[in-house]
């Protein structure tokens, strides 16, 4: 396989996050050690040295061990940020941008262009948000505190391994707290095992080559099982008195058996007709949307082994290739907001004197913090700091901005 070169779209640089300086024993002891491990491992010193030697740890990364979104969440927020109409665009935007590089993507790996695409719009959001963790500092510090040292230990010393080879230069070089990086967010083992160079420069680059990471993404799904032309699955109406012990990811029947039971398509389309293995998804119970899952949501799922996750690649994609979205509705009175109704919530903080920044669609601690003093203000309950519906239009309702008193500013 070699393709023609495309250019890449590097996202704008961003500057990293600067570690706290701390002279720790133990994380020095700790480095010292898997310098060792290194040099068992092909590491040469110098590159250990060179990569590693000045690093401190970085505790804050520890914080973000146990508080990942996709297990934090509710589904219905985590999907309403990630499935949003602004990153339904810009992916459609992106699938005419690079037609021609995903085509050849697709026949060679057999994964369409709008799967690969929701996987690039959810990681980076097309390549705008790479992370800001400095990756050495991250991954040394999960290597040497915490829990899984074992795991992030693997990550590490393949980090070293990849500079070494040239695969990616340690300049610039940063991603999430866990040490995803690049435009679909690879793990550096994912990287050193899956990574392809698709451009057929002589590099695996899935920084700067958007070839690169959009076919090393096709061949991750390839390798987890995907099946050419299948999909991931549907979204179904459950016959009355379904029982929910029958659903889980891992609870597989024959497509006739599901259907036997009652179990039925939302759109009114036929279930086809034969034996596949499925499984019943209901993430948020019986009052809330169901699906039918087929093989090829496995190897979404394999990608970050989340459902929420899984079911936002997959919803994305659906969106991708024209579909109108989920049918039935999520079991909330308070619906969770995209972008664009984050910022115009973060506008209406701003206009009532809240000091939260910028209305960027990020909701952080400042702006969680003045949601819960409007929400008090207004009587809303729970006051829970929490981005929803109910808050932005209680607040679009009220009229004129609201000044807060200044002593209870935050």
């Amino acid at each position: 396989m070699v393709a023609a070169p495309v250019a890449a779209q590097t996202p704008p640089a961003t500057p990293p996050v600067t570690p706290p300086v701390a002279a720790d024993p133990a994380f020095t002891a700790c480095m010292a050690s898997l310098r060792g491990v290194a040099e068992k491992q092909g590491i040469t010193t110098t590159t250990f040295d060179t990569h590693a030697q000045q690093l401190a740890a970085d505790m804050s990364v520890l914080d973000l061990l146990d508080a990942q979104p996709e297990f934090t969440t509710p589904l219905w927020d985590y999907l309403a940020a990630l499935v949003d109409e602004q990153r339904v665009a810009d992916g459609t935007t992106m699938l005419a941008t690079h037609r021609e590089l995903l085509e050849r993507v697709a026949t060679a790996y057999g994964v369409d262009a709008a799967t690969v695409v929701a996987v690039w719009g959810v990681e980076s959001d097309y390549g705008r948000v790479f992370g800001k963790r400095p990756l050495l500092v991250s991954l040394s510090t999960l290597s040497c505190f915490g829990r899984r040292q074992a795991f992030f230990r693997g990550e590490f010393l393949t980090t070293l391994k990849l500079l070494q080879a040239g695969d990616v230069r340690a300049d610039g070089l940063t991603g999430s707290w866990a040490g995803a990086f690049g435009h679909t967010q690879f793990m550096p083992s994912t990287y050193e095992r899956i990574a392809v160079d698709f451009d057929a420069d002589g590099r695996r680059n899935l920084i700067d080559s958007i070839p690169d990471a959009l076919a090393s993404t096709a061949n991750y799904l390839v390798k987890s099982g995907w099946r050419t032309s299948e999909p991931w699955g549907y979204e179904v109406k459950l016959p009355a008195g379904f029982d929910l012990a029958q659903a889980g990811r891992t609870n597989r029947r024959p497509l006739t058996e599901w259907a036997t039971q009652g179990i039925a398509r939302i759109d009114g389309q036929p279930l086809p007709a034969d034996d596949r293995a499925a499984a019943v998804l209901v993430p948020t119970g019986i009052g809330g949307p169901a699906f039918l899952v087929f093989k090829n949501y496995d190897a979404i799922y394999s990608y970050n082994a989340a459902e929420s996750y899984a079911l936002a690649i997959a919803l994305l994609a659906d969106r991708l290739r024209g579909g109108t979205g989920l049918v039935a509705a999520w079991p909330t009175d308070d619906p969770g907001l995209g972008r664009p109704e984050r910022r115009a919530l973060q506008t209406l903080l701003l206009a009532r004197g809240h000091a939260i920044g910028t209305a960027d669609g990020m909701i952080g601690t400042q702006t969680r913090r003045a949601i819960v003093l409007e929400q008090q203000r207004l009587g809303l309950q729970p006051a829970d700091g929490r981005a929803g519906a109910k808050i932005l239009a209680a607040l679009r309702a009220e009229g004129p901005p609201v000044t807060l008193p200044e002593s209870v500013i935050p």
